[in-house]
């Protein structure tokens, strides 16, 4: 009798060990299934994902022309900058710029310049792209709301703008060719 007395506990034991299991398997599952939806919801939408890069041909921009493309929504200035304008650029006394920053340090090649046109103070877009535009006093450009004046690789040399033009990241994928973003 002592053997069918044993026998009973442990078989209700292995009962309720099955069942707390797969009670706590079925929770599971229905948390993650709850949870998928709030997890994907973070991911970028497909059109956000197509705007994080572009490429761009630069094969038929000639030197001294500027072209502006969009990316991310917002435009991007591109310049195909001429030999006096590189050496004029080299000459700049960084004392004189409100937000210094060498010539090095705003284009991978000294023949281009790529900077987000988009004014720094409230978000004007700057005048200067096109042939008649006004450029300001350093051949660059002018942002019409408020008067800020940028010089030829984007620095801001006068008015209320606190920062350059932003260059965003960009890479050369061949000479004649550039990935923005």
């Amino acid at each position: 009798m002592t053997d069918e007395l044993s026998a009973e506990p442990e078989s209700a034991s292995t009962r309720r060990d099955f069942l707390y299991l797969t009670t706590g398997f079925a929770g599971v599952t229905g948390m993650a299934a709850a949870m998928w939806p709030l997890v994907a919801s973070f991911q970028p939408t497909a059109d956000t994902v197509a705007l994080a890069s572009a490429e761009f041909d630069l094969a038929p921009i000639e030197p001294g022309q500027r072209i502006t493309v969009l990316w991310r929504g917002r435009p991007v200035f591109i310049v195909r900058r001429t030999a006096g304008q590189i050496a004029g650029d080299q000459t700049v006394d960084m004392s004189a710029l409100l937000d210094p920053e060498p010539a090095t340090a705003r284009s991978l090649k000294p023949e281009w310049l790529v900077v987000v046109g988009v004014c720094t103070h409230l978000g004007c877009i700057p005048l200067g792209q096109k042939t008649g535009d006004p450029r300001g006093d350093y051949g660059g450009w002018f942002c019409p709301c408020h008067g800020s004046v940028y010089d030829a690789l984007g620095r801001v040399r006068r008015g209320p703008a606190p920062k350059n033009l932003v260059v965003p990241p960009y890479s050369f994928l061949t000479p004649e060719r550039i990935r923005i973003g």
